[in-house]
């Protein structure tokens, strides 16, 4: 009876020390010994990132990752990841968090490189993340261009240049005949045309000479002598000519002077005026109506005028009192 109770207490021992053991392995392997602070990243791909992942900070395993949520925002689809780190582990706020993979059979890993803020990250707080670099993806996305490039560009190319091997082999056996026939023809003609343009080109050269004869001709010491006087003189014409801008520009200013007081003038002796042209305006219409009288006594004084002058020149002796001369013809 007592074996019994011996075997029955030495299995049960061994059972519960089999489950500690698991516990304490299963702990082990999670990361999961104790108390843990939450943080999160956001990545655009968490390809092999699952629950359990590795956390580590330097190459020092911190924690794990305890969940993955897809958030999706503007038609876009982000990954947010939540980090359980070792309870007070010191993690600067400029600090990065990479997904990455240490070898080609390596499992992926958070890796956390830590910056050099003296600020630490709060529990809770959004680690800074920067995408995996997968030298796998690189090269299917290179193969994947390679293959839309080949289909949308390489194989429309190959096929234009064969066509235009194609047509250039239709030209040199159907058409070569009739190109070189032509190109023969042009260079006929072009061969009769050049003694022609050869005699023009010496032509155009020896008119070129006479034409620069006649400038140094023109150029000569004496004319451009002329020439800096006559510059000269359209200079002092224009230092005449701005002096009696400037003096007309002072005259113009007196002008202005004068026709503002000549109406500050008119503006003070408006009345007076008034009263003169009305006295002007009787004079005018009293003249008018003697003037024809006036013209009358004018007329009759002129001939008694013309009448003494006359007398006086046939016998000047009438201004001292004498009498006038006898009448020759009416003696007779």
């Amino acid at each position: 009876m007592k074996n019994g109770r011996i075997n029955y207490i030495a299995v049960g021992s061994f059972v519960a020390a089999a489950l500690f053991g698991v516990v304490v392995a299963v702990s082990l392997l999670t990361g999961r010994t104790g108390s843990t602070d939450s943080y999160f990243a956001i990545y655009k791909n968490v390809g092999g990132v699952k629950f359990g992942t590795q956390v580590m900070f330097e190459g020092y395993q911190i924690g794990q990752v305890e969940e993955i949520k897809p958030l999706s925002k503007e038609n876009t689809i982000r990954f947010k990841i939540t980090l359980e780190v070792q309870e007070g582990w010191k993690i600067p706020d400029d600090s990065t968090a990479q997904i990455v993979s240490s070898g080609l059979l390596a499992p992926v890993v958070i890796s956390i490189k830590s910056g050099k803020s003296e600020k630490t990250l709060k529990p809770g707080r959004m680690i800074t993340s920067k995408e995996s670099a997968n030298v796998f993806a690189a090269i299917s996305e290179v193969a994947g261009e390679m293959s839309e490039l080949s289909n949308s560009s390489l194989k429309p190319l190959l096929i234009t240049v064969n066509q235009a091997v194609r047509t250039f082999e239709k030209i040199l056996g159907d058409d070569g005949k009739a190109l070189v026939k032509e190109i023969r023809l042009v260079v006929k003609d072009i061969s009769t045309k050049i003694p022609g343009i050869t005699k023009n080109v010496e032509s155009f050269s020896h008119k070129l000479n006479n034409s620069g004869t006649e400038l140094n001709a023109i150029l000569s010491p004496n004319n451009r002598k002329k020439v800096e006087k006559l510059i000269a003189d359209v200079s002092v014409a224009m230092n005449n000519f701005s002096n009696l801008s400037n003096n007309l520009g002072g005259s113009q200013k007196k002008l202005d002077t004068l026709l503002v007081n000549m109406d500050k003038t008119v503006g003070g002796n408006q009345q007076h005026i008034e009263k003169a042209v009305k006295d002007l305006r009787y004079i005018a219409g009293s003249i008018a109506q003697h003037i024809d009288a006036f013209n009358q006594n004018m007329e009759a004084t002129s001939r008694n005028m013309y009448e003494f002058s006359r007398q006086i020149r046939q016998n000047p002796g009438l201004l001292l009192g004498g009498e006038s001369p006898k009448d020759v013809g009416s003696s007779r």
